[in-house]
């Protein structure tokens, strides 16, 4: 989506809220660079795009592909920046490192196995567990 805060112009996703529904987030250097910050009154602009921005690939999956295979890594590079959030949002959604670090192994496994998708989990409840321990939203 392409998006502009008071006339800063940036691209990002709108996210599951669990609830399924959507949020957007803003981060420091989208607000820094539009000169507002917190309890501002601003005006917001969207425009939805068929493109994906790249998802930011966090550095435990990132430090796993690069130990892959050449297949792996090639079809990483092959899936869609849409198939690759949904990696990134199964491997965040969790807050447990136990469980974080077995869904970066399994992903490895299953792009390995020619999988595309990480797997059948619901999308519009796979929220950042930092927003909420139910992983669920919290407004």
């Amino acid at each position: 989506m392409r998006a502009a805060l008071d006339g800063h112009a940036f691209a990002t996703v709108i996210e599951p809220d669990g609830e399924f529904g959507h949020w957007m987030g803003f981060d420091a250097r989208v607000l820094e660079a539009a000169g507002v910050g917190s309890g501002d009154r601003v005006t917001v602009e969207l425009e939805p795009t068929s493109d994906w921005p790249e998802p930011t690939v966090p550095p435990d999956l990132q430090k796993a592909l690069a130990r892959s295979s050449r297949e792996v890594q090639a079809l990483w590079r092959a899936i869609t920046p849409m198939a690759r959030w949904e990696w990134v949002r199964w491997v965040n959604a969790t807050r447990n490192p136990g469980t974080r670090k077995r869904r970066v192994e399994v992903s490895i496994s299953k792009l390995d196995d020619g999988k595309r998708r990480p797997c059948c989990f619901n999308l519009a409840s796979c929220t950042d567990p930092e927003l909420s321990k139910s992983g669920k939203l919290a407004l």
